[in-house]
């Protein structure tokens, strides 16, 4: 058994923001674009590696003024960018225990939430566990949560993450383990709230 959870984290930042009407990734939040809050809530060392997959030139060349690892692509699915940028870390890092997938558009995620996490993966992890971690918040009376970004998955999931249905991303192995339902426990975190199914 690892005592010590080597993680990465994919930055995605493929998406079209058709809906936004331009790059969402480059807009303004807080005086600097958007992405620079994914880029400060995983630089933190827990992480062995990070990197952003984007379809984007401008993105590309944000990430590399910042000196984060990036990778462009042309491909249209999430399952492509789930794809790439696992198969990348794991190039770097075949090591890897976890892969956490943060898209780049979450503004308000913190630094300490993401350690938080990952400190809750490396203390529960284990070599033969197929654990996915996430965060999540109370849903009202029901005894299940509402959760959201990121997801951390163990690395007991990584040949189905390398081989997702054309256009899905992770999601469809938390719907399709249980069919639609999974029990979510929770954790840790008084103001972030750390569940694992």
């Amino acid at each position: 058994m690892q005592m010590h959870a080597s993680t990465g984290c994919v930055l995605m930042a493929s998406g079209l923001s058709t809906r936004f009407g331009s790059n969402k990734l480059l807009a303004p939040f807080d005086g600097q674009p958007l992405l620079y809050r994914a880029f400060a809530a995983t630089d933190t060392p827990q992480l062995s590696a990070r990197i952003v997959v984007t379809r984007s030139a401008q993105v590309q060349a944000l990430c590399k003024a910042q000196g984060v690892p990036v990778l462009l692509h042309t491909l249209p699915g999430r399952n492509d960018t789930v794809r790439l940028g696992l198969s990348a870390l794991l190039a770097q890092h075949p090591e890897l225990t976890g892969c956490m997938f943060l898209p780049g558009d979450q503004p308000l995620l913190r630094r300490a939430t993401v350690d938080q996490l990952l400190t809750a993966f490396a203390q529960t992890q284990k070599e033969t566990e197929r654990v996915i971690f996430r965060l999540g918040a109370p849903a009202g009376n029901g005894p299940d949560p509402l959760v959201g970004s990121p997801v951390l998955f163990s690395n007991g999931f990584f040949p189905e993450l390398l081989t997702l249905p054309e256009g899905k991303g992770g999601s469809v192995l938390l719907h399709g383990l249980t069919g639609g339902k999974r029990s979510w426990k929770r954790l840790s975190g008084k103001r972030d709230k750390i569940y694992s199914a």
